[in-house]
């Protein structure tokens, strides 16, 4: 049973909210807060495992609610967001508090599709619980229980990782659930000189994607930018795709470039990591990498089978450091991956790759 605390000022929001995840009888919503401050009293009393937040309240606003609890009774946090530029970038620095993920709030355009995201990631999320705990009992000094904690293998024991050679100019990454905090790690790992131009397939809704961009460009030494049809591959420049398009990589002449289009418009996902993962595939073969992160499902998997035949490599981020072991997990199944590495070894692994 999943046990939930949903925190929003408004008595609609947390009552839809409630009922919405109570449609799964493995979720049991065990309190509600109106503001920070009873949110953190409750998160104290109750041994929940997500927390729902909401990012503006009064007394206490959502950011400053996370970090004090980050600091005191550290769980899973599910952004409640509005669908709004300052939403936006409030839930981008709520991600760096801490926050594992984040959903818009569109109940107004299909609740039914809402509550169906909400449930899903409330589970996914719930199972980082034990992580979440020791992690911030770490960085705040707490004395860790005795107990072992059971963590995922850093790879498969029976799988046989190939090594990568380069140099490789492309790099492509898939991303979803708990990508945001992600992408910016590996990123701003990365020089400005970095013989590579990035391509990344994020999903995002679209008023998130051109904030969050900006967001990566100030901390990163490469440039980021929100993509753009027809942007030319620049080393050490990374594009975002915007949220609600698809981004893949298509000829002009001789040269490639970056394509922002709306097809394929029945894609579940959009951007799609598989039209990608494919096109990179397709027109750049052995000179790119692809790198699977974080995320729910399978999206990419179809694409990186092409990307291999055609001679490119693949990292995929592992069991350990996923919010969700789903889009990574779907490689390494298919044995698409040639390295299986921690989010903390991605960024020197592209840096080793493609200066080959």
């Amino acid at each position: 049973m999943t046990r939930v605390l949903v925190v929003d000022d408004s008595t609609f929001m947390r009552n839809a909210i409630a009922s919405l995840l109570e449609q799964d009888p493995e979720i049991k919503v065990v309190g509600t807060a109106r503001d920070g401050l009873e949110a953190l009293q409750k998160a104290e009393e109750l041994d929940a495992d997500v927390m729902t937040l909401d990012v503006e309240m009064p007394r206490l606003g959502g950011l400053e609610t996370l970090q004090r609890l980050m600091k005191t009774s550290p769980m899973p946090v599910l952004m409640i967001s509005s669908l709004t530029e300052s939403g936006a970038e409030s839930t981008l620095k709520a991600m760096e508090y801490g926050a594992l993920d984040f959903i818009p709030k569109n109940m107004s355009n299909d609740r039914d599709s809402f509550g169906l995201e909400l449930r899903r990631k409330v589970t996914a999320l719930a199972r980082r619980k034990a992580i979440i705990r020791l992690k911030y009992r770490r960085i705040n000094n707490i004395a860790i229980p005795t107990a072992p904690l059971t963590r995922a293998p850093a790879q498969p024991t029976d799988y046989v990782q190939t090594p990568c050679h380069g140099p490789r100019d492309l790099v492509v990454v898939g991303v979803s659930t708990g990508g945001p905090p992600v992408v910016q790690k590996i990123l701003s790992a990365l020089p400005a000189d970095l013989p590579a131009c990035i391509l990344v397939a994020q999903h995002m809704p679209a008023a998130f994607t051109g904030p969050f961009a900006k967001r990566l460009d100030s901390v990163c030494s490469i440039g980021v930018t929100e993509a753009v049809d027809g942007d030319r591959l620049k080393n050490g420049h990374a594009y975002v795709c915007p949220g609600g398009r698809h981004i893949s990589v298509r000829m002009r002449g001789p040269l490639p470039e970056v394509a922002v289009t709306d097809e394929p418009r029945d894609a579940l996902y959009k951007p799609t990591v598989n039209l990608l993962m494919e096109s990179a595939g397709k027109n750049m073969g052995r000179r790119t990498l692809g790198v699977m992160l974080t995320g729910m499902g399978s999206d990419g998997c179809e694409g990186a089978k092409v990307l291999k035949e055609k001679g490119g490599c693949l990292i995929a981020q592992n069991e350990a450091s996923c919010v969700v072991y789903g889009m990574p997990k779907a490689v390494i199944d298919a044995k698409l991956a040639n390295q299986i590495l921690d989010a903390d070894d991605i960024a020197q692994a592209i840096m080793t790759i493609v200066k080959g």
